[in-house]
């Protein structure tokens, strides 16, 4: 049988490249920023503790629940995931994976683009490009990158800590909006009547 996780070495490599793209391209700053950055930290060391350190959703579901992984080898990598081990099949998992690798993907690039037009604006209010469309795109790039990782390898920690999550980015958000309220005035206020906050042209 086969124990397919302890792989520290790798949890350390993933967690350390998500966390340094991030503060690269967000920068935080303020107080705020950087708990909401904590959040960020820990879902993402949870994520990939789980992916390749320790299988903690599988020996809670096995031991604690008493539920019956339908496996031969429950503590395969590909049988780790929530959704192979509720009988939708590995096969079936890694098309969901995929999937999962996609929309992280899409959060990555919304992140750079987002981050490239703010650079390039040099302190001035960017409504151009993907602000044309959102007002944060590199928070919508986040709450995909999560989703992404959500979909790709589900834990019972990270179910937990995701809305947490969101709601984090959420607030701090509305608080930066507050701030460029004061810097940019009038300019700003008609930017955000004609532009939607996360989700173009719905929200």
């Amino acid at each position: 049988m086969n124990y397919d996780y302890g792989l520290w070495e790798l949890v350390i490599v993933n967690v350390l490249f998500i966390l340094i793209f991030l503060l690269g391209f967000l920068r935080p700053r303020k107080k705020r920023e950087w708990k909401s950055m904590g959040v960020v930290s820990a879902f993402f060391v949870s994520l990939f503790t789980e992916m390749y350190g320790i299988p903690l959703t599988i020996y809670f579901l096995s031991s604690v629940v008493g539920y019956n992984i339908p496996t031969l080898n429950p503590y395969a990598h590909e049988s780790g995931h929530l959704l192979a081990v509720f009988g939708l099949g590995v096969e079936q998992a890694t098309l969901i994976c995929d999937l999962g690798s996609i929309i992280f993907l899409l959060g990555l690039i919304i992140i750079g683009v987002g981050w490239w037009h703010v650079y390039r604006g040099r302190g001035e209010l960017v409504e151009s490009g993907i602000y044309n469309y959102i007002r944060h795109p590199q928070y919508l790039g986040m709450f995909l990158l999560t989703t992404g990782m959500m979909i790709q390898w589900p834990t019972i920690l990270t179910l937990i800590m995701w809305p947490i999550l969101l709601y984090s980015y959420y607030r701090l958000a509305k608080k930066e909006e507050e701030d460029l309220l004061e810097e940019f005035g009038a300019d700003y206020q008609e930017y955000m009547k004609t532009t939607a906050k996360f989700i173009p042209f719905v929200f």
